[in-house]
């Protein structure tokens, strides 16, 4: 069988998102690397594959999928015994809603706030009133993730799944950029220090790499 191939930036936060998910199932993968700050995802190439234009996507032995959700989906159904999406129905009811959580509460002000203060770390053109504005938002946002927190382990129950990883790479983005938000709330920073400290994770902090062996 081919090794899974996942097309991406080795910095960009979705393709570390994958790599993180692919890496705690201890899935081998190669990791092609596109060239998006000169735009090679745009090209025609890239474009049959990915039809939007962006980074990842992934070729698991000629199965094409993208978008970063989906494509964790897709690894953690084809091993299930991981438990990071739960088989029993009321279970699999919290996974989801933790997941729409994630997608709706979360990712929308922690990926401007995050893309903004990663900026403005590497002296680039940004902009501090987005910053200003999405952590205000976000920082009311985890006041109902410190209620959740406080009640149970993880974001959508008492054991990981796809919804707390999928928190990852725009939560390290934010606290990257020189803000406290993630560690101000004695749950919330607790289970944000235990995400973070995965091996899954930390094993690309220099950025994503092909791995085969673990």
């Amino acid at each position: 069988m081919a090794i899974l191939k996942l097309y991406g930036g080795k910095t960009a936060t979705c393709t570390r998102r994958v790599a993180t998910v692919l890496h705690e199932l201890k899935v081998p993968f190669e990791l092609i690397e596109i060239d998006f700050m000169n735009g090679e995802h745009k090209t025609p190439e890239y474009m049959k594959f990915q039809p939007f234009g962006l980074i990842p996507y992934i070729d698991d032995d000629g199965f094409i999928l993208y978008e970063t959700r989906a494509i964790c989906r897709y690894i953690a159904a084809k091993y299930p015994a991981s438990g990071l999406i739960p088989a029993e129905p009321k279970a699999n009811a919290l996974f989801e809603q933790a997941a729409s959580v994630e997608l709706t509460n979360f990712e929308p002000s922690a990926s401007k706030a995050g893309l903004n203060l990663f900026l403005k770390k590497m002296g680039w053109a940004h902009d501090d009133a987005v910053v200003t504005a999405q952590l205000e938002v976000l920082d009311k946002k985890l006041d109902a993730y410190e209620t959740i927190l406080s009640k149970q382990r993880y974001i959508g129950g008492d054991k990981l799944t796809l919804a707390d990883l999928f928190h990852l790479p725009h939560a390290s983005f934010v606290t990257l950029g020189g803000s406290d938000i993630m560690i101000r709330r004695p749950n919330v920073a607790r289970w944000y220090n235990e995400l973070v400290s995965r091996p899954a994770w930390l094993a690309y902090q220099d950025g994503v790499k092909t791995t085969t062996s673990y």
